[in-house]
């Protein structure tokens, strides 16, 4: 009788073990699906707080410090093959360090069609992203242009007078701010994405 007792003792200790073990696994599956999802989400924000990989900085503010130095800033414009576009670089400048200044990108649509697209961007040497500050630019949201239609897009920014603290940028005497403009789609107003629901809706 105490061998049943044991045995079926032994048994029930197996399957709450088994059943640890699926649950564990479970858990870990899960985990590791749901930082699939955040890992792009996470590291952008990684990059917008550290400028790892030349991720330029977002401010509201103009800087309250500017030095007796000045550094040399070069603009670079690309363009995917996918959108029918020029896109014209702004003129190199020479800024004092903490000054602030605007500058003007240029795009063309030469397709017959409105087109949309969005401005990814880097600076280099990559060290320099921390410390390179942008108040206003076109990057910030997607673009529209008309069929033909030419506009100037403005980039404010300065350069953070703390880069000349850091060892890794205190020798830094030129930036490259770089950007490539890819097609996207442009969103729909909610009055018209509330209209394709219903006429979706209206066909079922």
């Amino acid at each position: 009788m105490a061998g049943e007792i044991q045995g079926g003792q032994t048994g029930q200790s197996k399957r709450v073990s088994n059943a640890s073990i699926f649950a564990g696994c479970a858990v870990f599956v899960f985990g590791m699906v749901g930082a699939a999802y955040a890992a792009v989400p996470l590291y952008r924000l990684f990059c917008q707080v550290t400028g790892y990989g030349g991720t330029t900085q977002r401010v509201e503010q103009y800087s309250a410090t500017v030095l007796d130095r000045t550094i040399q800033v070069t603009f670079d414009a690309n363009i995917s093959s996918g959108l029918n576009w020029d896109f014209k670089p702004a003129k190199n400048v020479q800024p004092k360090i903490g000054e602030t200044i605007q500058v003007e990108y240029a795009a063309t649509n030469r397709s017959p069609v409105a087109t949309t697209g969005t401005a990814v961007f880097n600076v280099t040497p990559m060290e320099a992203g921390a410390y390179f500050n942008k108040v206003q630019c076109f990057c910030f949201t997607e673009q529209t242009l008309a069929p033909g239609e030419s506009v100037s897009m403005p980039v404010v920014f300065y350069v953070d007078p703390e880069i000349v603290k850091a060892e890794e940028t205190k020798n830094i005497k030129t930036i490259t701010l770089s950007y490539s403009f890819y097609p996207s789609e442009p969103a729909k107003p909610v009055a018209a994405v509330n209209r394709d629901e219903t006429k979706g809706e209206s066909k079922l």
